[in-house]
């Protein structure tokens, strides 16, 4: 019998602390991160998987990323430049490769039995059919939380394939998102992402109630209920009218709210900036950033109503005055107006981003080709505790030894099991 799975966490590349102050990073450092100590198993392959793995281990959490022996998460094998990925997603874990289909599903059952919670990505019963899943590995640890992200909760189609894309269609969110003819999916992979974030929320749930219960339990989150809740305000609002749903491109922008002023402007060099003037106070102070200016004189802008009514004629005057300025210059003026505004960005100009660049909220990340990029933390900022890049996403099998040696098994075993393809480890590189 091994010995059950110890805490030990090693550091490969442990990253300076970014904080706006050093009051925050003298709190920073001489805190322990909330979730160190917590031991966790990810089943996971692509994004769902393990991004709610990432959300976990960049908190402290000891995830160790469970991976086939024959080329372990999808994203690895992925074509160019979408493997930095898995750079992303897999940052601050352990990586075993285990044979789940022969002996190295003994292996990963001494790990789940002395583990906190399991992440499970896999197909529908995948893991089931393999003899390892919550109902077996919970009558060894009956206070597992067990993680289940899948295309459905359960239900009718609880069975049914489901994917990212697939699930926006599903849900009606690809429907909101385009037009009548072409329903849009969103340009990130945020049905996958939210499934994950909100079922790690039932897991700190699930896991404060086992302190009172000692019991675990198993959750599902589901892909498709996720992309239902992200348009609940829609199927709110058509049964509160008794009207059907229209995609957002067909409304007037800001209509549904009574904004008079929520639209896309031109500037001068080719650039666009969002503005949105929601009351009486914004109007003034945006008039009198881009004043004094004849055009934004007129006595039917003074008031709300009357901007509103008429809207066509305040948003024509307004693009008149912007579009005289430059991007930055339009910039300028609506910082100093102090209104809602937001530049057009693409996502590979985020990281000169001066906000993101100041505030600390990039993190260098090593990628296989030799390059480092700068991708984000986890959106949110604590007082007691930062979250930095502790170690790089692994390679495959990069730890299988260390955790097999923590299970109780000796080298030689671990070499044994290793010839006979039940675990997997990096090749040794030949020295010339």
């Amino acid at each position: 019998m091994k010995k059950p799975m110890s805490s030990i966490t090693r550091c490969r590349d442990c990253s300076t602390l970014l904080w706006a102050t050093k009051e925050e990073a003298s709190m920073a450092t001489s805190s322990a991160l909330p979730l160190a100590g917590m031991k966790v198993l990810e089943l996971g392959h692509i994004v769902a998987g393990p991004a709610a793995g990432q959300i976990l281990a960049d908190m402290g959490a000891d995830v160790i990323k469970v991976e086939s022996v024959d080329g372990g998460d999808q994203v690895r094998q992925m074509p160019g430049s979408m493997t930095a990925m898995f750079h992303f997603l897999n940052r601050n874990k352990r990586s075993v490769a285990l044979d789940l289909k022969g002996e190295g599903a003994e292996i990963f059952l001494q790990m789940a039995s002395g583990a906190d919670v399991v992440i499970d990505n896999f197909s529908y019963g995948a893991v089931e059919r393999l003899g390892l899943g919550y109902e077996v590995v919970s009558q060894a640890n009956p206070g597992l939380v067990w993680l289940s992200i899948k295309g459905f909760l359960p239900g009718p189609s609880e069975s049914q394939p489901m994917l990212d894309e697939l699930a926006q269609m599903a849900g009606g969110l690809a429907f909101m998102t385009g037009t009548d003819q072409k329903p849009m999916r969103a340009g990130a992979s945020i049905i996958d992402i939210g499934a994950a974030a909100y079922g790690i929320i039932a897991v700190l749930a699930a896991l404060r109630q086992r302190d009172s219960t000692g019991k675990g339990q198993r959750i599902v989150a589901g892909l498709y209920e996720t992309s239902v809740y992200y348009v609940a305000q829609w199927m709110a609002t058509a049964q509160f009218s008794d009207e059907v749903s229209v995609p957002l491109a067909t409304m007037q922008q800001g209509s549904r709210m009574g904004f008079s002023v929520y639209q896309l402007f031109d500037t001068s060099d080719g650039n666009r900036v969002f503005v949105g003037i929601m009351s009486d106070a914004h109007w003034v102070r945006f008039c009198k950033a881009f004043g004094p200016n004849d055009q934004l004189v007129d006595e039917r802008f003074v008031a709300a109503a009357g901007r509103l009514a008429n809207r066509a004629e305040l948003n024509a005057a307004i693009s008149a005055v912007i579009v005289q300025h430059t991007r930055d210059e339009a910039i300028a003026k609506l910082k100093l107006a102090n209104i809602p505004f937001a530049p057009i960005r693409r996502p590979d100009q985020l990281t000169d981003e001066e906000h993101l660049k100041s505030s600390g909220q990039l993190m260098d990340t090593p990628f296989p080709n030799g390059r480092t990029g700068q991708l984000p933390k986890l959106p949110f900022r604590a007082g007691g505790f930062d979250m930095s890049l502790r170690n790089e996403a692994p390679a495959l099998g990069a730890d299988t030894a260390d955790v097999l040696a923590e299970l109780g098994y000796s080298a030689d075993e671990v070499t044994a099991l290793s010839g006979r393809k039940a675990i997997g480890m990096p090749q040794a590189v030949p020295q010339k």
